[in-house]
């Protein structure tokens, strides 16, 4: 489309923590305060290998003008992943129009609307990197009437029909205009995978994540898991830890997605992308993540990816085998 190539994206700008003051003793209070110092832990440390694989993916999504949450939120996990030759892709443009308080992502007015020529151009590089499983995700679209519903639709027919062998995991926004409307449009496509982050605990949804609502997303979820029937496939989720949670808050939320009917949960550890964004409280150590991952499958999840460096789109087709 001419007018998304005449107008280019406004440079990345910092996300400036929303204005909301919180009590100090408060969860949210506590996550906008210090943090951790000094150097992070051994666990942490990432291996930076740059291989021919690595340097594929990087030419096709700069060739068929395509963006990657791996690139774009600055994913820890991006060289490993990468240099397997995988990625996950981010669709509806690279500026998002919320503000979270943890995401690296752009934030604005979208300057264009959804490329007409995106779908295609996702199917033609899934189909050339040989992919058996693809995260398609997006920023959040609340420009658009349906949330951007109708192109990730469009995204997941196309995939479908130019490589039907590959398995095609969402990771939706929120949809609050009208979820159950974007519901029906995405999971019409008979998706393998629905998924949507709840991200962290209600408790600090005011200052992590301004302008969604834990119950939103919690709702959003169990719908989705509702139709499981219909569309075949499965629902999961994802959590950060190190924001100033309490162990038991992330426990009851553990269980309150699971009574959503949630399949599947990733949890890793929060890493602060820039100074504006809002402070590590607490490193949470590879043991501690074990106990997470063993609560998990107690209460049920068919699977549970829990461990410092995970993401959501982290060992995607090896989740969704269960």
């Amino acid at each position: 489309m001419a007018l998304a190539a005449e107008v280019p994206y406004p440079p990345r700008v910092p996300v400036k923590l929303p204005g909301y003051s919180p009590s100090p003793d408060s969860a949210a209070g506590r996550a906008r305060q210090g943090g951790v110092s000094g150097p992070k832990p051994e666990w942490l440390r990432i291996k930076v290998e740059t291989g021919p694989n690595y340097n594929r993916v990087r030419r096709l999504m700069r060739e068929l003008s395509l963006n990657t949450v791996c690139e774009e939120a600055r994913c820890p996990n991006v060289f490993e992943c990468w240099t397997h030759g995988t990625a996950t892709i981010m669709v509806l443009g690279e500026v998002c129009t919320r503000r979270c308080g943890f995401c690296a992502v752009a934030t604005g007015r979208p300057p264009a609307p959804p490329d007409p020529a995106e779908p295609d151009n996702v199917a033609r590089a899934v189909a050339e990197l040989g992919l058996k499983h693809v995260v398609i995700t997006s920023v959040d679209r609340d420009d658009l009437p349906d949330g951007g519903a109708a192109h990730f639709a469009a995204v997941v027919r196309a995939l479908h029909r130019e490589v039907p062998g590959c398995a095609v995991e969402v990771l939706t926004p929120d949809f609050k205009q009208d979820p159950a409307r974007a519901l029906d449009l995405v999971l019409a496509e008979r998706p393998a995978i629905f998924s949507h982050n709840i991200e962290t605990v209600p408790e600090l949804y005011r200052v992590a994540r301004p302008g969604s609502r834990f119950e939103h997303s919690l709702d959003l979820l169990r719908q989705a898991s509702q139709r499981k029937d219909a569309f075949g496939g499965r629902t999961k989720t994802a959590l950060m830890l190190g924001l100033g949670e309490t162990d038991e808050q992330v426990r009851e939320t553990m269980r309150a997605v699971r009574g959503a009917g949630v399949d599947i949960v990733a949890m890793g550890q929060y890493l602060q992308p820039s100074r504006e964004h809002l402070p590590v409280q607490r490193y949470v150590s590879p043991p501690e993540f074990a106990r997470f991952r063993d609560f998990g499958l107690g209460l049920g999840f068919a699977h549970v990816e829990a461990g410092p460096l995970v993401r959501s789109s982290y060992h995607a087709e090896q989740q969704a085998r269960g």
